[in-house]
């Protein structure tokens, strides 16, 4: 049977790198009585195997079949100590868990003193580096080890840690409940996008106001500003105020670079608080502001200091490429950005165990709105099919409705309107289950209706009345998002004018404050 697509164990030893894999086998060589192991046997099997199948390897005789799942996993399990082992995985967070375990250590064998020694050298790096929960963990330790190991004083030194963990307490109840709040607003922007009526509007304003926590600014620490930020920021995306999504992407970036040794820490957090900023800058079409934003992240990620793992590399493809697309797209130069269509698919391909499906999507969306605007209509319905055949995608239903417009006005621009009627019936039942048919695409889909009655002589008529009714949404609250998507304006302008619409999109870049 082969399912390594889905087998935890075979996608975790082939993610391995060539120096991780060799310290494993030095890791299972400490002890002669591993050479012959059979979790070795099955390592050097999977090792040089392009599938997993479990078949060949109970025909080899690596081990029984009653036997395989139990060994399984306990190569996977080896295979994780020996990642922990590795300097490359481990960092302060990492090494301020291993002091307290070996503070733990010497708890239980009665040796207090040594473990509080310990203890309070790791409690100092946690405070320093506001790994606050770790540090409320070491002073809940401290508390049970100065009730048992009695010293003169004791009374001074219970009424510090009491101080200690009730401010702890404090700050991580506090970034629990804005992280939750994040947590909880970036949910249900995946599955439902920007708000759509005032009633949405009211409903997320009213959930963001109530589950917001109070907070002293003055007492808030870096963790505490960051959760802080971030719920702001997925507000602020929900409701498309994207003035004020630029200012708070803006503050969640500032402060790592106010806190350099936190982007070492937190490198994720780091790197999505740049991908914001630069969605942001793309929907406010600051295009050079966009640009030094992509140059500093870049640089910044090639670095000695940034850490880089398999991770983190995937992150930095993902937000790289997804904002050089944008920045084409500001642009209007869809043919230059073309170059990096084979790097996004080697990309796909190189980290296709570390993006999840929905970011598949969002660049195969992005690479077919690059066709169109190429004017390689047949490109863009490629890549678009790949969007609206996908069965599985769950999230970003705005997604799934823009892909079926999009792939409904390219099928006309190429001419293959032998299937239209039954893809514009098809995609109106869609927008309809998803309850998401809005003015704008009403509109796209009437025209598109209409064209086998419209004679040629009057098809530039007909664009031009379309694009009178399209032109007063292009600034309404709940309408806008539509051109967030698809520049239909600029289509609409190049059919009149009877130019290329990058032509129309470069012209317009050009009049946008930088």
């Amino acid at each position: 049977m082969t399912n390594d697509q889905k087998d935890a164990l075979f996608v975790l030893l082939k993610s391995l790198s060539k120096s991780e894999k060799r310290q494993f086998k030095v890791y299972v060589g400490r002890l002669g009585v591993n050479n012959d192991s059979k979790f070795l046997a099955l390592f050097n099997h999977l090792d040089k195997s392009d599938s997993l199948d479990e078949q060949a390897i109970i025909q080899k005789g690596i081990v029984k079949k009653q036997q395989l799942s139990n060994l399984k996993a306990h190569l996977y399990k080896q295979i994780l100590i020996s990642l922990r082992l590795n300097p490359v995985h481990q960092n302060i967070r990492s090494q301020i868990r291993e002091q307290l375990d070996f503070a733990t250590i010497l708890y239980h064998k009665g040796l207090y003193k040594q473990s509080l020694k310990v203890l309070d050298k790791s409690k100092t790096v946690a405070i320093e580096n506001e790994e606050n929960n770790l540090a409320y963990e070491i002073v809940e330790l401290e508390k049970v080890i100065e009730s048992q190991y009695i010293t003169r004083s004791i009374h001074s030194r219970a009424d510090e840690l009491s101080v200690q963990a009730k401010n702890l307490s404090m700050k991580n109840v506090l970034a629990s409940r804005l992280s939750n709040l994040s947590l909880q607003l970036y949910g249900l922007m995946l599955k439902t996008g920007y708000v759509k009526n005032d009633i949405e509007h009211q409903q997320i304003t009213s959930y963001f106001e109530s589950k917001m926590p109070e907070y002293n600014w003055e007492l808030m620490g870096f963790r505490e500003k960051l959760w802080l930020y971030k719920a702001h920021l997925w507000y602020s995306f929900m409701v498309q105020d994207f003035l004020s999504s630029y200012k708070y992407s803006k503050k969640w970036v500032t402060l790592f670079y106010e806190n350099p040794n936190m982007i070492a820490l937190n490198p994720v957090f780091f790197l999505k608080g740049n991908n914001y900023l630069m969605e942001s800058l793309f929907l406010i079409k600051k295009r050079t502001k966009l640009k030094e934003t992509i140059v500093r992240l870049d640089k910044m990620v090639h670095s000695d200091g940034f850490p880089l793992d398999e991770n983190n590399e995937a992150l930095i493809f993902m937000y790289l490429y997804n904002n050089k697309l944008n920045l084409h797209f500001l642009e209007g130069t869809f043919k230059e950005g073309e170059t990096l269509v084979t790097s996004i698919l080697d990309g796909l391909v190189r980290y296709k165990d570390r993006i999840d499906a929905h970011h598949v999507m969002v660049l195969y969306y992005k690479i077919g709105c690059l066709y169109f605007g190429m004017g390689d209509n047949k490109g863009c319905i490629e890549y678009l099919q790949k969007i609206i055949h996908n069965k599985s995608l769950k999230m970003r239903e705005d997604l799934l409705c823009f892909s079926r417009v999009l792939s409904l006005v390219a099928h006309y621009e190429a001419g293959l309107d032998y299937h239209l009627e039954t893809q514009l019936k098809e995609t109106y039942k869609f927008l309809i289950k998803m309850n998401d048919l809005h003015a704008v695409q009403r509109e796209m889909i009437k025209f598109l209706k209409n064209l086998g009655d419209i004679y040629p002589s009057q098809i530039k008529t007909e664009f031009k009345k379309l694009y009178t009714r399209l032109k007063q949404y292009e600034e309404h609250p709940y309408e806008k998002r539509a051109f967030l998507y698809l520049d239909i304006l600029s289509w609409l302008e190049s059919n009149i004018e009877e130019r290329p619409v990058a032509d129309i999109i470069k012209e317009k870049a050009k009049t946008l404050k930088p």
